[in-house]
């Protein structure tokens, strides 16, 4: 199941995506896509819809994040080990942990802000893993009985915030509209493997990202496990599980977004963001 939200920001209403890749409205049957409405009873009630009978709604209706009130955006830093190369940076023995406010949250397709002062804004492609239960303690053979679905995430950085100036990582990767969420959330049972999903990122048709969810260092399941021993894991949680190589940052010299550049990554199987690039 495709789930998603749609319409003016701040007011978006619950829809899925039909098999003809039709957008309909849900909104006569759940009043949200959140961590009340995000596990295995509700995803079983929807299934028994008939979905020709919903409300079709305009294919060029904006799209909001998949995922409405979201408690905490976990990010994993260099869980690749050919984009922790390219950072120069060591392979970590442990998940790197950071945090994204939830402020940064957007729809997949709209305007990405630059920061002001900023000089290094960079992209990256991440796989997001969507929690639908909550999870303390737990092991890793129990992990994915947790997660809802996934969906692309744009990983956004200010690499000058993040990187050279003191303090941790978030500063860097918590500016407005530095995280669009969608635009799906795809239920798990609809992932065959996603240990092996293909993910690309473009800028101006430029090619930067090429990789593959088979290359990261600390699969989902150990990371789902892993930071449940540290935090507990709530229905609406979102785990960004790291980026492949092909960030600005990595280029020789490095690359970074400007005003009017256009974004487009994929996920397989999860769905296209498209961003424009415009100044704060």
């Amino acid at each position: 199941m495709k789930l998603v939200r749609f319409g003016p920001a701040g007011s978006e209403k619950p829809g899925l995506i039909d098999n003809e890749g039709n957008l309909r409205d849900l909104s006569s049957v759940i009043t949200d896509i959140d961590g009340r409405t995000i596990n295995d009873e509700s995803f079983a009630a929807l299934s028994q819809l008939v979905i020709s009978q919903l409300p079709l709604i305009k294919s060029d209706t904006r799209l909001g994040p998949c995922l409405n009130g979201v408690g905490k955006i976990i990010c994993i830093g260099l869980n690749y080990s050919d984009h922790a190369a390219e950072s120069g940076m060591d392979v970590p023995e442990e998940p790197i942990i950071f945090f994204k406010a939830t402020s940064s949250i957007t729809g997949p397709n709209d305007d990405v802000l630059i920061p002001r002062d900023s000089e290094k804004t960079d992209w990256e492609v991440e796989l997001g893993v969507v929690i639908g239960k909550h999870a303390s303690y737990i092991t890793e053979d129990a992990a994915m009985d947790h997660v809802a679905g996934f969906c692309v995430i744009n990983d956004l950085s200010e690499r000058a915030f993040q990187l050279e100036r003191s303090g941790q990582w978030v500063k860097g990767k918590s500016c407005d509209s530095f995280c669009p969420l969608g635009p799906w959330l795809v239920t798990r049972d609809e992932v065959e493997d996603f240990n092996n999903l293909k993910m690309t990122l473009d800028v101006n048709g430029h090619r930067y990202q090429n990789g593959s969810t088979s290359t990261i260092i600390f699969d989902i399941p150990f990371l789902i496990s892993y930071l449940s021993q540290f935090m507990s894991l709530h229905p609406g949680d979102v785990i960004s599980t790291g980026t492949p190589p092909g960030v600005g940052l990595g280029q020789t010299p490095p690359v970074y977004l400007k005003a009017g550049d256009v974004m487009e990554l994929t996920i397989e199987g999860l769905g296209q963001q498209r961003q424009v690039v415009r100044q704060a």
